[in-house]
């Protein structure tokens, strides 16, 4: 199987790059042509569930992936529609900051598919919403973390308080509560999506304040946590081999479900403007926990698969709080 990076750029402000995987003989259906436009660098943890299941289908053979990464809200129209242009027939990435022009974009554009991470609803017949819905993992993540504070404070450090980073907070604060009702929460937003520095700060003034269990919504609480011997959770990647001795728990996020969902959509011709949210619960594979049993308490568990077990069979519902955690 070959690859081949292609050089061109059409903006200045992002970084370009385009990935082609040959499909072998096999794969007699044309590849679908899918554009995936990154406001952060794909190493954001966010960015990097999207561009890991764009990789992953583009080296299966279902598409065909190009991508630019770190494309500024200013620009991201227009990247939106030099994508469609190109013939690229789902574009893929986030209208958090663009939900009006997004929206018109995809009107001018009825023949190209848009999936997006968004807080709004879908539009028309081809714009495609989704949520980071890993809130199941993270109520998990709190029933682990419940027993092992000290102090009985737990901190979290969020992007900005939208809805699918409020739900999250609030999940893994309902997780903790089942186990330790009295326990108090910190809580601090960073105001953009990657800034690392800024995130471990956040972190660091609130072990500072009383905290001994950060949720790190955000990349850069975990360099708090080991920096001051504390323990973290995870969000939407595995963060333990880099903090091997501090991060115990993280509530995984799985972007395929969604994407597979789209792409069977599209190929079908049927209508794409709808919420894709519901691939990203644990039913779904769109989300689960990955912990280490070591580092937490060893009667936690069993409570903890318990619910896992019920949240898969449908017998118990992870609260939805989209209310800014206080």
């Amino acid at each position: 199987m070959s690859h081949q990076i292609s050089r061109r750029t059409f903006m200045m402000t992002a970084a370009a790059g385009s990935l082609i995987l040959a499909a072998p003989r096999a794969f007699a259906q044309e590849k679908l042509k899918v554009a995936g436009i990154h406001a952060s660098p794909v190493e954001n943890a966010w960015n990097s569930r999207l561009h890991e299941a764009l990789l992953a289908a583009a080296k299966d053979g279902v598409i065909e992936y190009v991508f630019s990464e770190g494309v500024s809200g200013t620009d991201y129209p227009r990247a939106m529609r030099e994508y469609a242009e190109a013939g690229n027939k789902l574009i893929v990435g986030e209208s958090y900051a663009v939900e009006t022009e997004a929206r018109q974009v995809a009107a001018d554009y009825p023949g190209t598919a848009f999936l997006m991470g968004s807080s709004g609803k879908p539009s028309g017949d081809n714009f495609g919403t989704f949520g980071t819905w890993n809130h199941e993992a993270a109520y998990l993540a709190g029933m682990l973390a419940a027993p092992l504070s000290k102090s009985g404070t737990f901190g979290a450090v969020g992007a900005i308080p939208i809805p699918e980073v409020n739900i999250l907070i609030n999940a893994f604060r309902a997780g903790v509560k089942e186990v330790r009702p009295d326990a108090k929460f910190l809580n601090g937003f960073i105001g953009t999506f990657f800034d690392p520095p800024k995130a471990r700060e956040a972190g660091l003034a609130q072990i500072d304040a009383g905290a001994d269990i950060l949720f790190g919504e955000r990349i850069g609480t975990a360099d708090a946590a080991k920096e001051k011997g504390v323990k973290s959770v995870g969000s939407l990647i595995d963060y333990t081999p880099r903090y091997p001795e501090t991060v115990f728990a993280n509530a995984m996020w799985y972007f395929r479900p969604i994407l597979d969902g789209a792409i069977a959509d599209v190929k079908a011709g049927v209508k794409t403007g709808k919420d894709y949210s519901s691939f990203s619960f644990m039913k779904e594979g769109g989300n689960d926990i990955v912990f280490t049993e070591s580092m937490v308490d060893a009667a936690s568990i069993a409570p903890m698969e318990a619910k896992r077990a019920a949240i898969k069979a449908g017998t118990f519902t992870v609260p939805v709080d989209p209310a800014e955690p206080t």
